[in-house]
């Protein structure tokens, strides 16, 4: 029997990127300090016996119990289906003073469901914790190191982004799945669910050394020698363990074994990666532009395999990049003739469903990081301006941008208002393609971030997008973390999931806010669809030298006679109890937002729950439940 242990601190310089406690770890340096030891490997066995018993560094979730409560007594981060309730009629709130914005919450304008699975992020690498303080409802294994992932053995190329190497950065075990096992068992160990990426370009990783771009260790031929065929349907019975002695990885057969290896747990499936960008991230195995036609024909073929090994598992499609993407696929040969490519590829995807008899796509999945820019910089990726006045309008870039996901009214500095002359708003404009050419598609975003990580106007973006996301029914995404060191972004996703370090989280039903100044304050409304008299809102006050004071009227079947106040603001990343907030008359409140903050206002009413006669179920998104149960910066993960 032959055991690998993973490459030791002394072996790869690592620099971790960290969402709170989350950390996510990259090799740092150049030349030797960033290859792994090619000494890790066990010798290929020979083609006439069986490879070696591999054990694997991390257990099946299927071998382990199930969480009831996790470490520091917080509860699973993924909660039952619960009800859509139906509520009696709304109370009218009383009078209010003059206020300077007014927040109106009522129920009887219509409620809906919250995905939870927009509370997702991507995963850390092996061997590092999740913060289950976070209480993340998914983890997602993404990013262009998986583009090239074999599963049979766990080796894997970054192209460029780091050296064009195949390694075992992701794990030095050669037993199969070992990578994705240390995600599912920590998504397991806090309740969760998780999102896989499946390679769907024709060849993925063969072997973890030698080091260096394999280009040019193998000469012309290096794809037959360094690289395995990727394969969407293996067209027999899946084998466990696989046969790693053939030349070739079939997909299929890893979703039958993620399947058994993941138990009851809910797992959704990625079609690779920012394919858009192939030609320039993984020349290595794809040296031309995508197409039109090739992308849409490949995500028909990698869908089919993986419905044809689990046909309850959703599947997350075209993972783009970005708007050019989204637009063109980053200028695709075919582009000027097609149109725009997310109503292509949603049209043929209906044409691929009426064809195959079932649906094989089931999101339209995007990443977004804004292009807005304040003070000479663009909010992600660009360091912050130096100067006073730069860095105001830099912050204040970064405080405006979630409003490009849903206003219509406007819009941001960017090379995209350029393009489009009209505002973004990107989720109903999202919305509306889906609805014109592919009804029934949900929306995904797998990558996200709005930069900021070091100040409270990350943690206010942060919680303001969480806040839209739920508010323009999303269905699920998932944050990326950007740099070193991130508390604020923390801070702003515990607003959502761990308010008061107790599990106190945003309602899985939303209520109508109505505001009165959007472009200075936000408001988010939700109530409990196991209480409806349990109301948790949240409320923004984006002015950086101004209190503002908010009127709040709720109209709701329960009388609500106080709330509880939980802030953050400052120069702290952490959320703390404030004074408490008394009703002025019938459901009016009062409540003084400090600048720069984010404030969460906890109501219970009195009496009996209103109004629940059952109502329509919650499965856990807009549309349903996971229910299938981006240089040389270091080896690690890029978008």
């Amino acid at each position: 029997m032959q055991c690998f242990v993973r490459q030791s601190s002394e072996r790869v310089a690592l620099a971790a990127l960290v969402i709170g406690s989350v950390c996510v770890y990259t090799a740092c340096g150049s030349g030797e300090a960033g290859k792994l030891d090619a000494g890790a490997d066990a010798p290929a066995a020979p083609p006439d016996t069986a490879p070696p018993d591999i054990v694997p560094l991390h257990a099946c979730p299927s071998a382990l119990p199930s969480p009831a409560v996790l470490d520091g007594g917080l509860l699973p981060s993924r909660r039952p289906a619960g009800a859509l309730p139906s509520l009696a009629a709304a109370l009218s709130p009383g009078a209010l003073p003059a206020t300077d914005v007014v927040f109106t919450i009522d129920t009887s304008q219509g409620v809906w469901p919250i995905s939870q699975d927009i509370y997702g992020m991507n995963s850390p690498f092996p061997d590092q914790t999740v913060d289950a303080t976070l209480r993340a409802t998914s983890l997602r294994l993404g990013g262009n190191r998986w583009s090239a992932y074999n599963w049979e053995n766990n080796a894997s190329n970054a192209g460029k982004d780091w050296q064009f190497q195949n390694d075992g950065y992701l794990s030095a075990s050669d037993a199969p799945g070992d990578a994705v096992r240390f995600a599912l068992g920590d998504a397991h160990a806090m309740g969760g669910g998780a999102v896989l990426t499946v390679p769907i370009g024709d060849y993925v990783s063969a072997d973890k050394a030698p080091g260096g771009d394999v280009r040019g260790d193998g000469g012309t031929d290096y794809l037959a020698t360094r690289f395995r065929k990727n394969v969407a349907r293996k067209g027999a019975p899946p084998s466990d363990p696989p046969d790693v002695r053939d030349d070739s990885v079939y997909q299929d057969e890893f979703v039958a074994w993620a399947k058994g290896c993941a138990g009851t747990m809910s797992l959704a499936f990625c079609l690779d990666n920012e394919p858009g960008l192939w030609k320039e991230t993984h020349p290595e195995i794809h040296p031309a532009a995508v197409t039109y036609d090739e992308l849409c024909q490949r995500t028909v073929t990698f869908a089919t395999g993986i419905k044809a090994a689990w046909p309850a598992a959703p599947v997350l499609g075209f993972v783009s990049y970005g708007w050019n993407g989204y637009t063109t696929l980053q200028n695709a040969p075919d582009a000027k003739s097609k149109g725009d490519f997310i109503e292509y590829f949603l049209a043929q995807m209906q044409i691929a469903e009426a064809n195959a008899g079932r649906r094989l796509v089931d999101y339209l999945d995007l990443h977004w990081y804004p292009e807005a820019r304040g003070g000479g910089a663009r909010i992600v990726f660009d360091a912050a301006p130096t100067g006073a006045a730069s860095l105001a309008a830099y912050e204040d870039a970064r405080l405006q941008a979630p409003r490009s996901l849903w206003d219509s009214t406007y819009e941001e500095a960017s090379w995209i208002i350029g393009n489009l002359q009209a505002p973004i708003n990107l989720i109903p404009r999202i919305q509306q393609k889906i609805a014109a050419h592919y009804p029934g598609t949900k929306l995904s975003f797998t990558e996200w971030n709005y930069g900021g990580g070091g100040d409270i106007t990350g943690a206010i973006a942060t919680a303001d997008v969480l806040g839209i996301l739920g508010r323009e029914r999303v269905a699920m995404a998932h944050i990326w973390p950007l740099s070193t060191h991130e508390p604020f972004t923390a801070a702003g996703f515990r607003v959502f999931r761990n308010y008061d370090g107790r599990s106190g989280e945003f309602g899985d039903v939303g209520i109508p806010a109505g505001n009165t100044d959007p472009v200075n304050t936000s408001v988010y409304a939700s109530l409990s669809s196991s209480d409806p008299r349990h109301v948790v809102v949240v409320a923004i006050n984006k002015k950086s030298d101004a209190t503002v004071t908010a009127g709040i009227r709720l109209a709701h079947p329960a009388s609500f006679g106080s709330a509880r106040v939980y802030l953050l603001a400052g120069t702290a990343a952490e959320i703390v109890a404030g004074p408490g907030l008394a009703a002025l008359d019938v459901n009016a409140f009062s409540y003084a937002m400090p600048p720069r903050s984010v404030s969460v206002l906890v109501f219970d009413g009195g009496g009996t729950a209103p109004g629940i006669d059952g109502g329509v179920s919650i499965d856990g998104s807009a549309g349903g439940p996971l229910d299938g149960g981006g240089g040389d910066d270091g080896p690690g993960p890029r978008g």
